[in-house]
Formats: structure tokens, sequence, C-alpha cells
């Protein structure tokens, strides 16, 4: 059975602003280590699979851009989406376009573009696990990261220690899924870390795609009904025009709350591996490397008597004297100052240039 991966890349990542902008977004950026996020989500499959089955979804905005980063991809892999409507349709969509290039049953693997994984051996053998496990339980199957720390940005997943119909997956650590948890505040993901049955949500799933259809049917029936006619349409014309109209009438909801949820048909692996979805600039401080002031410090940076910041410029002198606890990014054409624990509130500066129209600095 053909194992296909598809990458999810047409998120913007506003939490990240100003760096992540709307036609350059988080995974198009250099954060931490080397290469940008999607040419190392690309680089971590490739002892897996061949780069000829390696699939990402984005947007016709981004599209370019990718191609750029990305030249090894052949550019028949690229699924452009006509506008983002969250997961749950683009993953739709990309299952439909999938079906029709490999005809027969598929393993389809869907991964974020834009998270950090370390010890890419073991996210391999984790991941080689997910697989096996979709294709002999025909179920839903997602990678959960035990904790190892309260943490109020991730989604959380919590695990059922009963074995049903398991059978030799238990032992290699497979649980049914008891419960979906929103982001918490940080009180409640400390009871969740203490409660030890709760995972990270990665966001990496793994299924068959006669299994996704089904699963879709019974609890998305009305993005079922818009999209499932594609299926049977052959002509390229009426495809596209088919493909414009269904996103334009499907609401935009992620997989997590329009699937994974609601069915009882979930399976998740505990797994190990370094992860992190990099989602504020306070986690860009907590995973990078520090001086010995507790500082990161990127470009051309005077710092005197400054302790547990993260300073990024780009070509021009930042000096900063007798602070600590700062967030500043400098872009050039845009300068973000914010205290460090509240740089998820960076999404309400991108809510406020989006209100205001001043589309220079999106």
């Amino acid at each position: 059975m053909k194992v296909i991966p598809v990458i999810l890349a047409g998120g913007i990542g506003v939490q990240l602003w100003p760096k992540s902008r709307e036609k350059k977004p988080k995974q198009s950026i250099h954060l931490i280590g080397e290469g940008t996020m999607i040419q190392n989500s690309i680089v971590r499959l490739l002892p897996m699979f061949e780069l000829h089955d390696i699939h990402v979804i984005t947007t016709l905005p981004l599209i370019h851009s990718l191609q750029e980063q990305l030249p090894m991809v052949p550019k028949g892999n690229f699924i452009v989406e006509p506008q983002a409507k969250n997961t749950a349709t683009a993953l739709t969509y990309s299952s439909i376009v999938l079906s029709k290039k490999y005809k027969d049953e598929l393993i389809l693997v869907s991964l974020p573009s834009d998270h950090l994984i370390n010890n890419i051996g073991e996210f391999q053998n984790f991941l080689e696990l997910a697989i096996n496990v979709a294709t002999e339980k025909n179920m839903l199957v997602t990678l959960g990261i035990e904790p190892t720390r309260a943490e109020s940005s991730f989604g959380y997943i919590q695990i059922t220690e009963k074995r049903y119909d398991l059978e030799q997956f238990y032992e290699k650590g497979v649980r049914y899924i008891s419960n979906f948890a929103e982001k918490p505040d940080i009180a409640t993901a400390q009871r969740f870390v203490d409660a030890g049955d709760f995972l990270w949500n990665s966001g990496i799933f793994v299924w068959k795609k006669s299994v996704f259809w089904k699963e879709l049917e019974q609890h998305l029936p009305d993005v079922f009904a818009t999209f499932s006619p594609l299926l049977d349409v052959k002509n390229q014309e009426e495809f596209t025009a088919g493909v414009q109209y269904a996103y334009q009438v499907t609401r935009g909801i992620s997989i997590d709350y329009g699937i994974l949820e609601k069915s009882k048909n979930v399976l998740v692996i505990p797994s190990t591996f370094g992860w992190s979805d990099v989602g504020t600039w306070d986690e860009v401080h907590r995973l990078s490397k520090k001086d010995v002031k507790n500082n990161v410090l990127e470009g051309d940076v005077v710092a005197i008597n400054v302790s547990n910041c993260l300073v990024s410029t780009n070509g021009r002198l930042v000096s900063m004297v007798g602070v600590n606890d700062l967030i500043v990014i400098d872009t050039n054409d845009a300068v973000l100052i914010c205290q460090r624990g509240d740089s998820s509130s960076v999404k309400d500066v991108v809510d406020f240039l989006h209100r205001k129209n001043i589309q220079q600095f999106l």
C-alpha cells in the first residue's frame, strides 16, 4: 500500500510577526538551527520517502516562494488551495487530488510545515509505527508528545490505558484517546502534566484514505457532500471550477475539532522525540542557545546590563541598556517590542493592522 506524506504549508504564523508575513510566513523563514522550517520538514522525511511521493499543500500567494525554497520537490507535487480554509478542508482537497493521482488505496501522512523536531531517527521510528498501526487497525492515528513541562500554548490529548483490541500494539505504546483539550491556562496545563495521562497534540496524523472519507462523511457531512462529487470529475476545467465553488461554500474548520475530537476511532502513540510548534517568540527564546545572561542576541546588538531578552535585528544596530525580559524583533520596516511572557498577544497587533487595512506591514 502506497504511503504519501502531505505537508500542510498554508498557515501564516501571526504570533511571529513581524518576521512572519502573509507573503513569507513562518514556515518560510529561518528561526532556529539550519534551514527554514519547511526545508527541515522535507529533509527529515527523506530517509523514509522518495521525493516524488512527498506533497505540499498551500495557497496561491505562497506557492512561488515555497517552490523557490524547495526546488527538489517536483512542481506537480504542490497542491494549491484557492484560499485558506483550515486543515479539514486542506486535507479533504489533498485527499481528492492524491486519489486521482494514485488511484489505489493510500496511507496518508499529514504533517505541519512549521514545527521543530529533534531526534530525527526517533521521530522516524514513531512515524513508522503510526503507519503500521493505521494499516493494520483501520483507524485514525496521531503522534502525541510526552510533555516535559506545563505549557499553555499547546493542545493536549488525554489517553486511556484500556487495551480493547490493540493486541501487540499496546505493548508498543499505542493507546486509545479519552479526550482532546484545547490550549489551557497555565494552571490547567500543570494539572494535565501532574495527572500523567495527557500528551501534547503534535498535529501529525496518519490514516488510510478510505478511513478518512468514512470519518469525514460521519462527522463533517456538509464538507463531504460538497467535496465528494469532485472525485468523479475528469474534465480539468470542470474540476477547477468545482474546487473553487467548494472552497467558497465550505466553512473553515480544523481537522482536530471537525473530526478527531468527535470520532471514537482514534489512536495515539505517546512519543518522546523533541518537538515544538514554535508558535511564539517566547518559545523561540526558550529553544534558542543563550549567553551567560540568558539572552538570545541575533544581528548587530549592543546589550549592556541586559538579561533574559530575545533580540533579533536585520542590518540595523539595536542598543539596549539596563533592561530585562524583553523581546525586540527588528525587520527594517517594522519593530516589535514586548514583554517576555506576553508574546502570544502579538496576534493582536496583526489584528489591528488588518482592521486598519495597513497592508504594507502584513
